[in-house]
């Protein structure tokens, strides 16, 4: 079972960056598609980017253009690079990973997520 620890949150200004990165552990990132995830307070959790094994990636038509997800399989690492934030991209920001990208695509269902980590715009 892969092991999953998100870093990289923080406050930040509006049109400022921040670059996530998602640890695992316990298998390699080469076996699966990955997706970075976020949830609103007092709203659903959302797709936000996901890249499959083969490298095909999809976004979240509200971060199009402002956010790249990116892996470096030898770390076993995924990263997401988050440019021109707005307050809207507030959220407690998650990674899962799954054999399928059709799951990762759909958000789930996954067995467990980590705890996430938490991005604030704000003046």
């Amino acid at each position: 079972q892969v092991q999953l620890v998100e870093s990289g949150g923080g406050l930040v200004q509006p049109g400022g960056s921040l670059r996530l990165s998602c640890a695992a552990s316990g298998s390699s990132f080469s076996n699966y598609a990955m997706g970075w995830y976020r949830q609103a307070p007092g709203k659903q959790r959302e797709l936000v980017a996901a890249i499959s094994k083969g490298g095909s990636i999809n976004y979240a038509d509200s971060v199009k253009g402002r956010f790249t997800i990116s892996r470096d399989i030898a770390k076993n690492t995924v990263y997401l690079q988050m440019n021109n934030l707005k307050p809207e991209d507030t959220a407690v920001y998650y990674c899962n990973v799954d054999s399928s990208s059709r799951t990762v695509r759909a958000g789930g269902p996954f067995g467990s997520w980590g705890q996430g980590t938490q991005v604030t715009v704000s003046s």
